[in-house]
C-alpha cells in the first residue's frame, strides 16, 4: 500500500517517515476507532452524582417488588437487578457521573415500551432511556434510581429501499452496523461518530448528534425523515414515515430529535441515506499558524467545491497525546496546527486532478508547510484515527473537562489560548480539536483528578465567553445532566419557558429521563 504520488503535489509533501509507513501497513495495525463503552465494574473514583453535584431527588416511586414483578410479565427474562451487571449501566463513558439505579429493562419491541412506561407513568416511577451510553454531558445514565431503559435489543433493520436509499430501523441498531449495512447496498450512513462502535441510531438522534460528515450532509433535521416515539403516559406516536416531502401540519419529529429522551423515547428511525461514493481521499496537512489554518479552509472551499466532505481541525496538543496514550505515528512532523481534508465524489481522476490543485497552491502559498495522501481504505482509517480517537486520547490523561460550543470560525482558537494563559500550571493540558467546516470547536482540559477549584476556574467563564462571541454552549453534545443549568447563555428565558411547557404538555410528571435538559426550577 503507498501513497497516492500525484504529478503536481511537490515530492517533499507527499513524504512520510518511514516509520509512518511502517505502521500503516503494519498486519494487525489498527485502522478504524471504537469507543470503549464503559468498564465493567465500579471504577476508582467515581463519584456519585447526588454527592458531587448540588441535586435533588424529585418526589417519584421506588421500585418495589411487585413491580418488579410487573416487568417480569411485560417482558420475561429481560430485567436485570444485579448490581454487578447494572454497574456499567450506572456510569457514563468518560467515568464522571454515576447514579445508583437498581433496576435495568431490556425490551425488544415498541409495544413492550409502550407497556412499561405506561405502567411507570401510573406508578410515577422515573425512567432513564440508555442507547449505547457514549454521550458526554452525563445524559444517559441515572442521577438518583431511576429505572434504566435499555434500546441495546431494540437492533433490527425494518426495510431498506435500494433506490431511494431510506432505511427504517429500530432504535438500538449500532451505528457502525448500520454503516455496514447499508454499504453493502452502496450506501453510507449520513452521520459518522468516533462512538460508531458503541453508539445507537436512536441515541445519535435523541442528542441530534452531528459528527465527521455534517460539513457534506447536514444535520439530522434534514436527513431523518420520521420517527416512532414512545411517550411519557405509553403512547405510541407513529410517525414513521419515509416520505421526503409531506407538508400536512406540524413537523412532530423535530420536537423530538436533540429532546435527549425528556419529552419520549425513540423506538424507530427513518433515514435517508446518500449514496457510496466511489471516491475517498483523504490529506492531513501541517499548517505553521491559526490563520493559515482559517485560509486554507476559505481556499479549500472555493477549489474542492462539491467534493468537500470534511475539513477537521487539530492542535499540537492533540496529536501529542494521541502519541503518547494510543502510540500512533503522526506523519506530519512539527506542526502547531493540523487539518484533515476528506473528498468523497463519483469520479476518482476528477477528484484526484481537483485535490492536488488545491494542495499545490496551498502548498506554493504558504499555508501548509508538509502533509501526507491516502486514497486506499486502510490508510484512509489511519489517517482519520489520528482525529476520531482524539477524545480517547484525553481519556488518559487524567480527569477531562469538556466543552463542546460553537464559534465563529475566525474567533474558533481564541479560547483555547485564553484558557492556557489564565489556567496556567493548574491543568495538565488546553487543547483544541473539532469540525472547523460547521464551526464546532471541542475545547478540552485535563487535569490529574477533579478539582472544585479548577472547574470554578472554568465555569462559566467558557459559557460568558462563548456567549459574548453570539456562539452556543452546545454544538453537537447536547445539555444532559451536565450542562441544562447554561442553557441560558444560548436561549432567551422566553424559549426556555416554552421548552418547559412542552416538557410540561408531553410529559406531565416529568418522569422521562429527570434531571437533564432544562435548567432546574427554584
Amino acid at each position: 500500500m503507498a501513497l497516492l504520488q500525484m504529478t503536481r503535489w511537490p515530492a517533499r509533501l507527499l513524504g512520510a517517515s518511514p516509520g509512518w509507513r511502517r505502521a500503516a501497513c503494519a498486519p494487525g495495525a489498527r485502522a478504524g476507532p471504537r469507543r470503549p463503552g464503559p468498564p465493567g465494574a465500579q471504577p476508582p473514583g467515581v463519584t456519585r452524582t447526588r454527592e458531587r453535584y448540588r441535586v435533588e431527588r424529585l418526589p417519584f416511586s421506588s421500585v418495589s417488588e411487585q413491580d418488579l414483578a410487573t416487568f417480569e410479565r411485560i417482558i420475561p427474562g429481560r430485567v436485570v437487578t444485579d448490581p454487578g451487571e447494572l454497574e456499567a449501566s450506572n456510569v457514563d463513558w468518560l467515568k464522571t457521573v454515576r447514579g445508583c439505579s437498581k433496576v435495568l429493562l431490556r425490551p425488544r419491541t415498541s409495544e413492550e415500551v409502550s407497556c412499561i412506561l405506561r405502567y411507570c407513568y401510573e406508578r410515577n416511577l422515573a425512567v432513564n432511556p440508555q442507547g449505547g451510553n457514549t454521550g458526554m454531558v452525563g445524559g444517559s445514565v441515572p442521577v438518583f434510581d431511576e429505572i434504566i431503559l435499555s434500546t441495546a435489543l431494540m437492533n433490527q433493520v425494518i426495510s431498506f429501499h435500494d433506490v431511494s436509499g431510506i432505511l427504517v430501523c429500530q432504535a438500538g441498531c449500532v451505528l457502525e452496523n448500520l454503516s455496514q449495512y447499508v454499504q453493502d447496498h452502496n450506501f453510507i450512513m449520513p452521520l459518522d461518530l468516533g462512538a460508531k462502535g458503541s453508539c445507537h441510531i436512536g441515541g445519535n438522534v435523541a442528542t441530534n448528534a452531528g459528527g465527521l460528515r455534517f460539513l457534506r450532509y447536514g444535520s439530522l433535521r434534514g436527513t431523518v425523515l420520521g420517527l416512532e416515539v414512545v411517550l411519557a403516559d405509553g403512547t405510541i406516536l407513529n410517525c414513521l414515515t419515509s416520505l421526503r416531502k409531506d407538508n400536512t401540519g406540524y413537523d412532530l419529529k423535530q420536537l423530538f430529535i436533540g429532546s435527549e429522551g425528556t419529552l419520549g423515547i425513540i423506538t424507530a428511525v427513518s433515514i435517508l441515506c446518500p449514496p457510496r461514493p466511489k471516491a475517498v481521499n483523504v490529506a492531513f496537512l501541517g499548517c505553521p499558524g491559526f490563520s493559515e489554518v482559517l485560509q486554507t479552509f476559505t481556499t479549500c472551499k472555493g477549489m474542492l467545491g462539491e467534493i468537500l466532505s470534511a475539513f477537521e481541525f487539530m492542535d499540537a496538543e492533540c496529536m501529542q497525546l494521541v502519541g503518547q496514550h494510543l502510540h500512533l505515528a503522526n506523519p506530519v512532523r512539527d506542526s502547531p496546527f493540523y487539518i484533515l481534508v476528506e473528498t468523497s465524489g463519483s469520479n476518482a481522476g476528477h477528484d484526484a486532478e481537483k485535490l492536488g490543485s488545491f494542495l499545490e497552491q496551498a502548498l506554493d502559498s504558504g499555508l501548509i508547510t508538509d502533509g501526507t495522501m491516502a486514497t486506499d481504505q486502510r490508510k484512509v482509517q489511519v489517517l482519520w484515527a489520528l482525529r476520531e480517537r482524539i477524545t480517547e486520547a484525553l481519556s488518559h490523561d487524567g480527569y477531562v473537562y469538556k466543552y463542546d460550543i460553537s464559534l465563529p470560525v475566525e474567533r474558533f482558537y481564541d479560547l483555547v489560548i485564553d484558557l492556557r494563559t489564565r489556567l496556567g500550571l493548574r491543568a495538565k493540558h488546553v487543547v483544541g480539536y473539532g469540525h472547523l467546516g460547521d464551526g464546532n470547536l471541542h475545547l478540552n482540559v485535563t487535569a490529574e483528578a477533579f478539582s472544585k477549584a479548577l472547574l470554578e476556574a472554568l465555569e462559566p467563564y467558557v459559557y460568558a465567553w462563548t456567549a459574548k462571541q453570539q456562539g452556543s454552549v452546545s454544538a453537537e453534545h447536547g445539555l444532559g445532566f451536565k450542562k441544562k443549568d447554561v442553557l441560558s447563555y444560548s436561549k432567551p428565558p422566553e424559549a426556555v419557558q416554552l421548552m418547559r411547557q412542552l416538557k410540561a404538555l408531553l410529559d406531565p410528571k416529568g418522569i422521562l429521563n429527570p434531571y437533564k435538559t432544562l435548567p432546574a426550577q427554584a
